[in-house]
């Protein structure tokens, strides 16, 4: 049976534990929704112990996310949770101690500098990650982080296409020169 405490006006059962009121627990569901909806429109996610880093270095991490377009979070891991459950998504044995959520549009650009910043600040630890929707551990992070940038895949897609013609226009040069010195 539920009874009102005539002290605080908060509902409780009669055990003496509280019941969440409606306003918080609409708080909590719109805290759900918008992981959810990060989740959704993000391609990649990236879930991170952050313990241990100062608020000079969460800032300079945010800054380096924002470049590209990424960014992330701390959120309570009871609410990642459900939030990941009515996705789907299995990545409950991941949310152990203090993690935040890092997610970006681009599959590689959140894991590179997640990657590049824990390698000057030990106390970040990646934990798990979802690229494309499919879950990657800790040595598919890390492997994932030694792929070149899309600028820098392009760069040598031209590199190695203006080579192409370079050779061909060598090659015709040459001939050319040979033809008429005979």
């Amino acid at each position: 049976m539920v009874k009102e405490d005539p002290f605080y006006g908060i509902p409780k059962y009669e055990g003496g534990v509280l019941m969440a009121s409606e306003a918080i627990l609409k708080q909590k569901q719109a805290v759900i929704d918008e992981i959810k909806d990060r989740v959704q429109n993000a391609n990649t996610i990236v879930l991170f112990d952050y313990r241990g880093i100062t608020d000079s270095e969460a800032k300079e991490l945010r800054v380096k996310l924002r470049e590209t377009n990424s960014d992330y979070k701390v959120y309570k891991n009871t609410l990642m949770a459900r939030a990941f459950n009515e996705l789907d998504i299995d990545l409950n044995d991941s949310l152990n101690g203090p993690s935040a959520f890092a997610y970006g549009e681009d599959q590689i650009a959140p894991i590179k500098i997640l990657s590049e910043f824990a390698k000057d600040h030990p106390a970040l630890v990646l934990k798990v990650g979802i690229v494309d929707g499919e879950k990657a551990d800790q040595a598919k992070l890390a492997e994932y982080a030694t792929i070149p940038s899309r600028d820098g895949l392009l760069t040598m897609l031209a590199a190695g296409m203006m080579g192409i013609p370079k050779d061909l226009s060598i090659c015709l040069d040459l001939y050319s020169q040979q033809k008429e010195e005979n």
